[in-house]
């Protein structure tokens, strides 16, 4: 039996979060050998739903995806080019989450050369994804603490917060991981 360890399941969450925020092409024509000839022809394929393909069967019961709820809370505070922001993120339940990635998504570009803390990548220039790890239905919260800067001075920024990724948990109550924040550059913590 293989066995991980929590330090290198912590970049795979952040990693499957990346590519689950990928777009993708609506359509895409790719050869396909017939089955009967055994030529190549061209096909269009939607890479999303890969219509060639036959449809998977029902799901049974076993196989549907547990239920959990994510929650972030916290704050967002900005002053000159300098953007703070406190992260709390927990599960309400009904279920474990075995990890998540939070997606923190900017109104302007944040400056190129800075550090982003452990957990932490770009999502773009002007995005940032952080793992908040294995989340316990009605256990701790897990903090996030960035203290990042922008590329400009602006007067004011706009502040996303939402998962991308739970551990394959469904959400059925995702209003309360999914925040907007106006923070102007006056220092004050705005919550959410």
């Amino acid at each position: 039996m293989l066995m991980l360890s929590r330090r290198l399941l912590m970049p795979l969450s952040v990693a499957v979060a990346v590519a689950a925020a990928t777009t993708v092409p609506a359509a895409t024509a790719v050869p396909v050998a017939t089955p009967v000839t055994g030529s190549a022809v061209v096909a269009d394929i939607d890479p999303v739903t890969f219509a060639a393909e036959p449809p998977a069967p029902a799901a049974s019961a076993a196989s549907v995806a547990s239920e959990a709820d994510v929650v972030h809370r916290g704050h967002v505070a900005f002053w000159s080019d300098q953007l703070e922001i406190r992260l709390r993120t927990a599960n309400r339940g009904p279920a474990d989450v075995s990890a998540s990635t939070v997606r923190l998504r900017f109104s302007e570009p944040l400056a190129v050369r800075q550090q982003l803390p452990a957990g932490c990548l770009w999502g773009g220039r002007a995005a940032v994804l952080c793992e908040t790890g294995a989340l316990a239905k009605d256990g701790p919260a897990r903090r996030t603490a960035l203290d990042l800067r922008l590329a400009g001075r602006p007067a004011e920024v706009v502040v996303r917060v939402d998962t991308v990724w739970s551990g394959g948990a469904r959400d059925a109550d995702s209003g309360n991981d999914t925040h907007t924040v106006l923070a102007p550059s006056t220092g004050d913590p705005y919550a959410f």
